[in-house]
């Protein structure tokens, strides 16, 4: 099985687009696993419409909840309030009334509190942090996440997102487990690519898109992963789109191939389709954009052949 993830250094490059075309080619020829990693802004699951038949509630981390009945900073005379003062991030307030309440989206779960307060009044719970689905689509087993708004630890749900999409995949004995990585180059992007068989970068040709391809493929060089670039809307400035093969020529950094720019991409989304079911689904004959998506594939099987 072969572990392919698809990432960019910023968003709204095309990456979640290319990845459902390269995973219906995929699925044409061998059996598929998919993992959407971009759990902060999920996406591929409007094109893939999968069918939920799992539903995991994802834990990380811990939340301070104050208990009123234990809690003596009630009243005119009350005086504790110690958890207050000791919280940095100020997710504590008070009130003669209420006594102390703590403000779940400023809580960090440091756990000062707790072992500040006295009575024991602060319990240290779980804190819910979004959902981790399975799911079955037209190409084969998905496995993907929503995390909750303001939630955090987004790196520790894609490695979730990971580990439950290899086990399918060896499970079922898969020859491909793509994934949809995170864009950026943060926590959730590492989590995406550690330990890949290849990083395939979505750049495309504008100034930030250059400066963010040179960043994550730092990135991928130093977690020692596999990587070959493709430019998507090569054609809005081909001027940079020559600047970018020539810095992979430079660099020895295979170049996977360039799409064009093209409106049907978004009329296929539209319709809840790949480009390459759309294009197929109107001619016979491949356009530009489904023979460069092929060629790019084909790019890929020969670097992981």
């Amino acid at each position: 099985m072969k572990e392919v993830v698809l990432i960019s250094g910023k968003g709204g490059t095309g990456k979640t687009s290319l990845a459902a075309s390269l995973i219906c080619l995929a699925s044409r020829s061998g059996k598929v696993v998919i993992a959407d990693c971009d759990v902060d802004a999920a996406d591929m699951h409007l094109l893939l419409k999968p069918v939920v038949h799992e539903k995991r509630e994802f834990i990380s981390g811990k939340l301070a909840h104050v208990d009123p009945k234990k809690c003596i900073s009630t009243g005119e005379q009350a005086s504790c309030a110690i958890c207050m003062s000791g919280c940095r991030f100020g997710a504590i307030s008070h009130s003669f009334t209420s006594g102390c309440t703590v403000d779940p989206l400023a809580c960090e779960g440091c756990g000062v509190c707790v072992r500040l307060c006295t009575p024991g009044a602060i319990d240290f719970v779980d804190r819910r942090c979004g959902d981790l689905f399975v799911s079955d689509t037209r190409f084969g087993p998905m496995v993907h996440a929503a995390l909750d708004p303001r939630a955090e630890n987004s790196g520790k749900l894609v490695t979730s997102v990971r580990k439950e999409a290899k086990k399918i995949a060896a499970e079922q004995n898969a020859d491909w487990l793509i994934i949809d990585g995170s864009p950026g180059t943060g926590c959730p992007v590492i989590a995406s690519v550690t330990g890949a068989d290849l990083a395939l970068i979505v750049t495309e040709p504008t100034v930030s898109g250059v400066h963010d391809l040179e960043r994550v493929a730092g990135l991928a060089r130093h977690f020692s992963v596999p990587f070959a670039v493709c430019v998507n809307k090569a054609d809005i400035n081909e001027t940079v789109t020559g600047e970018i093969k020539d810095w992979c020529t430079r660099n020895n950094i295979p170049f996977a191939g360039q799409l064009p720019y093209n409106r049907a991409i978004t009329r296929a989304q539209i319709r809840k389709k790949t480009i390459v079911e759309y294009a197929e689904s109107r001619s016979q004959k491949p356009t530009a954009t489904t023979a460069a998506i092929s060629e790019i594939w084909g790019t890929v099987c020969q670097l992981k052949a």
